[in-house]
Order: C-alpha cells, then structure tokens, then sequence
C-alpha cells in the first residue's frame, strides 16, 4: 500500500500541500545545526531522499517518521501550516 500526500488532511479536511511540509523539514534541520548528509546518515535515508523531501517532491509518511525521530521533533511538526 503506498501512501501519499492526498492521504493526510489537516484537522479541518482540507489536503495539506507538499511545501509547507518540505519547508518544516528544512528549518528543523537546520536547527539542530544537520546537514543533508547528517539527517541521510542518521535516518539511514540517502541524500537524494531528504532532497526530495526538502524540495516538495516527496513526502513519505514514513520517512517524515524517520525524519522527525531523529531531529527529535514530533511529525506533527511537519503537519502543520
């Protein structure tokens, strides 16, 4: 079963866009002071994936899972706009 952004909706139904979610995963990044490579080798993600994250082009519930645990941030962060 694949899961995409159409999947998530915000608490009032609307569907939440793939950029606000890349920009969250940019800044938290950032603020725990990673790089791409950093989070890649942490997640065990490759670079290409967090790019693509970061870019708006993917979205993975999964790998924002991922993302999230190892910036310490609960994935909600990443939900909301």
């Amino acid at each position: 079963m694949t899961i995409s952004m159409n999947d998530f909706a915000s608490a009032n139904g609307a569907k939440l866009s793939p950029q606000p979610i890349a920009a969250a995963v940019s800044e938290a990044r950032r603020a725990v002071g990673y790089s791409v490579e950093d989070l890649a080798v942490t997640t065990g993600l490759i670079n290409d994936e967090i790019l693509r994250i970061e870019n708006g082009t993917d979205a993975d519930p999964a790998k924002l899972k991922r993302i999230a645990s190892a910036l310490k941030v609960p994935v909600s962060k990443f939900l909301t706009s």
